[in-house]
């Protein structure tokens, strides 16, 4: 079995799912998308003998799913995600410091995030309930604002609060003053994260096992703006400088912190981890070959 790096760099045997007696169904936003295929599914997973367990918000999409749970939706043994990288990436933030991973069949569009097709899912049930699969620990990323902590599977962004404004950062590693920015944002990015905007914006791809994050500079008005990589235990400081105009803080896709001018967001590698599983044949490359060597 090929070895997978640990966030240290050292090999390591990956660990395995545990044989699943109840698992948490998470879909995609649109209950049409993934319905029609759910009767089978929920029957498929009762003649196994796995209960399957929906929570509130997926039990309101569908109502009187056949086997379907709602006892203890936090006291699983996996969650089945039925989506594309953006129901991933809800689901990843569920499995955040929790002994629980998540695993994917894609019906979305990209799905980087997930293991298999939607197709593929009544062939490989099997390998998903009966330790098939192995566990990749995810880092993360942490912003400290004014108005909280929170913590990005994906990415952390720092941009002007105005559409179609330039944003003026300044910024700082560890303490080191490094200028000030016009861009229109900067960027921190985990592994995860890498091959999303990072990757759009023109940032390094980080691979899975590296235990590092990296700083892109979105659209930047200068020369010289190149992307950094950091490891753990680094710390970027973002102050909003743009005359007239806060900042807003965007973790993964969503805005949940503004930024007056004069005040700062502080990123650093989190120490919570998130939980992805994977079947053992479709390792990071072979995703990146398939997914971006188009």
């Amino acid at each position: 079995m090929t070895q997978t790096p640990t966030p240290s760099g050292s090999p390591a045997t990956p660990s395995r799912t545990p044989d699943v007696r109840r698992v948490l169904l998470v879909t995609h936003g649109d209950p049409a998308v993934t319905g029609g295929d759910l009767p089978a599914l929920a029957d498929a997973i009762a003649a196994r003998g796995v209960e399957l367990v929906l929570g509130e918000d997926e039990l309101a999409k569908h109502p009187g799913l056949a086997h379907a749970s709602v006892d203890r939706p936090d006291d699983v043994d996996l969650i089945l995600v039925l989506g594309g990288d953006g129901t991933m990436l809800r689901a990843l933030q569920r499995s955040v410091d929790r002994d629980v991973a998540c695993v994917g069949a894609n019906y979305g569009t990209f799905g980087f995030l997930t293991t298999m097709r939607a197709n593929e899912l009544p062939d490989q049930l099997d390998a998903v309930f009966g330790g098939g699969l192995e566990i990749l620990e995810l880092p993360t990323v942490a912003v400290e604002t004014p108005d909280g902590r929170f913590v990005a599977i994906n990415d952390v962004l720092v941009t002007a609060d105005q559409l179609g404004r330039m944003a003026v950062l300044e910024w700082a590693v560890n303490g080191v003053p490094l200028g000030e920015r016009g861009c229109d944002g900067i960027l921190v990015s985990t592994p995860v994260g890498s091959t999303g905007y990072n990757l759009s914006a023109g940032g390094p791809v980080i691979e899975w096992g590296v235990d590092a994050a990296a700083v892109t500079f979105v659209a930047a008005h200068s020369l010289d703006a190149r992307p950094l990589i950091l490891g753990r235990g680094h710390e970027v400081r973002v102050v909003s400088r743009t005359r007239d105009v806060g900042s807003r803080v965007v973790v993964d896709g969503h805005v949940l912190a503004h930024l007056s001018a004069g005040a700062a967001a502080t990123i650093r590698m989190a120490p919570e981890r998130a939980r992805l599983a994977i079947l053992p044949d479709r390792p990071f490359l072979s995703r990146y070959r398939d997914k971006f060597g188009r």
